[in-house]
């Protein structure tokens, strides 16, 4: 403390120290005297500064300590206080001089003891129930055969070992392996980030889409299973479109992810009997309802064949059902000469009756006045005609005089239009069906050809004539004096008789059994 006080000389005042001087005294005095220090006490305000500085008092029944932890600092804690959390700080004891303060520049922050771990953890329980998250109407259900398999975990430790060879042993699937730190202050975050980024690829993309999500990882203490307690993680499970098993730790072992997935696994190992089936068990269980289904179809359709039978029994026979009306054909068979008769003679006495009226001399009287009307109205039309005719004249000469010649001209240049255009229109149909007609001539070209008999003689055949006609059988081909077989590349002419030999009968088999004599 020599640098504080100054002794005066004899006669003379003490010395007058400014307030920076007495500040940085102080501040040299406190660093040097204590150094780096480890605190215990309570968590009270906490607050985070735009800056990313992190600001906190840690407290005991009677005093507080200001805290602080700079933005590159907070990072590296592996746990960030919280209100009422009992831990201890590490760091560098100094003072602040603009508020004539002192407090520690904490650089790392723990837990004190399990029971704080304990206490915070269910703290977070809590609240993060109290949001829902536990809920168990927002777990979905597992699919019962994945395709693909994600799994998050470390790619070094055995769990994923244990994992694959499980899954080898019941039902091979493709998985997908995204590698994080399981423990330490990088297993939440890395975590986290697993899980989003499953969810994040496309169905159908370069990388497939996992249908379920395994995260694992082995026993250890609650230290080394903190990472899995945290909020971030719980959160990602629990935003997670894609159903998440978590095989966190031993059976007895349980962190915050196990209450937000879908399905907890005691073990690892569990965690892969509940992705997948047994294979064996799923063969034998379809071939099971194969048989069953087989002999349920067997079942119904003898059923059915009886009921139709039995059916078929009940209706009346075609003899029964066709009697009626062959009886009701028998009998206007029967009476309908005796009716043609009958009618023929009624239309014969009207055809009489008709003659009779139709005499000579009162046709020729009907004829006269019908010849006497119509030469009445021939000369009344004449004169009418002419001059309907001188009308349609004076009408037309008139019509002509009220047209000039550049009316005229116009129209005949629209109707030299109309015919260009109607020229070319049929120009073009007649093209048009000449193509199709053209086509159509092609396509039963093609046709005659296929179903031509040269086509069946590329194919291994041949066409034997005699002369003119065509041999398609043995007795002609022996008949015939010279043959001539055409094969798909010419005609070879046979100039000596074919022998076709006679068909003979079989050999007698022996008998089966020896004769006594």
């Amino acid at each position: 403390m020599s640098d504080l006080i100054d002794d005066p000389a004899p006669g003379e005042n003490s010395h007058e120290y400014t307030v920076t001087e007495i500040s940085g005294a102080i501040k040299r005095v406190i660093e040097g005297e204590f150094g780096r220090v480890r605190v215990r006490g309570e968590v009270g305000r906490v607050f985070t500064a735009r800056s990313g500085h992190l600001y906190f008092d840690i407290k005991d029944d009677r005093s507080v300590l200001a805290s602080v932890a700079w933005k590159g600092q907070v990072g590296a804690l592996s746990t960030l206080p919280e209100e009422g959390m009992e831990v201890v700080a590490t760091g560098q004891l100094t003072t602040f001089g603009s508020q004539s303060k002192y407090q520690l520049t904490v650089d790392d922050l723990r837990p004190a003891g399990v029971g704080a771990l304990m206490a915070m953890l269910e703290k977070r329980k809590k609240l993060l129930e109290s949001e829902g998250l536990f809920a168990a109407e927002r777990k979905r259900p597992l699919p019962y055969l994945p395709q693909v398999i994600g799994v998050v975990t470390s790619p070094s430790g055995a769990v994923i070992r244990d994992i694959l060879h499980r899954l080898r042993e019941r039902f091979p699937r493709h998985v997908l392996v995204w590698p994080v730190a399981v423990q330490g202050k990088e297993c939440a975050p890395q975590v986290a980030r697993a899980i989003r980024g499953f969810n994040a690829l496309v169905p159908g993309g370069a990388i497939a889409r996992p249908d379920l999500i395994i995260v694992a990882r082995g026993g250890g203490s609650i230290e080394d299973l903190w990472g899995f307690n945290e909020e971030i993680v719980a959160r990602a499970a629990a935003e997670s479109a894609i159903p998440l098993i978590s095989a966190v730790g031993h059976e007895t072992d349980t962190t915050l992810i196990d209450f937000v997935s879908d399905k907890r696994a005691p073990t690892p190992t569990a965690a892969a009997e509940l992705a997948v089936p047994v294979r064996a068990d799923l063969l034998a269980w379809v071939t099971g309802q194969g048989a069953r289904m087989t002999g349920a179809s067997g079942r119904m359709l003898a059923q059915r064949g009886q009921r139709l039978r039995d059916l078929a029994r009940a209706l009346p026979r075609l003899d029964t059902l066709l009697a009626p009306a062959r009886q009701r054909l028998d009998m206007a068979s029967a009476r309908l000469p005796a009716a043609l008769t009958q009618r023929t003679g009624s239309q014969r006495a009207r055809l009489t009756e008709a003659a009779a009226v139709l005499r000579p001399r009162t046709l020729a009287l009907r004829v006269a006045g019908e010849t006497a009307r119509l030469t009445s109205l021939g000369a009344r039309l004449d004169p009418g005609l002419t001059r309907a005719i001188e009308r349609q004249g004076d009408r037309l000469t008139q019509r002509a005089k009220r047209l000039s010649a550049q009316p005229i001209a116009r129209a005949i240049v629209m109707g030299q239009r109309d015919l260009d255009r109607l020229t070319q229109r049929l120009a073009r149909a007649q093209t048009e069906r000449l193509i199709l007609a053209t086509q159509r001539l092609d396509t039963l070209e093609r046709l005659r050809q296929t179903l031509g008999y040269k086509q069946t003689l590329k194919r291994g055949y041949a066409v034997v004539r005699s002369g003119d006609n065509v041999v398609t059988t043995r007795a002609a081909a022996r008949k015939a004096g010279a043959l001539s077989v055409e094969f798909a590349d010419g005609r070879l002419d046979l100039d000596r008789p074919v022998t076709v030999p006679k068909r003979r009968n079989p050999p007698k088999a022996p008998p089966e059994q020896g004769e006594l004599l």
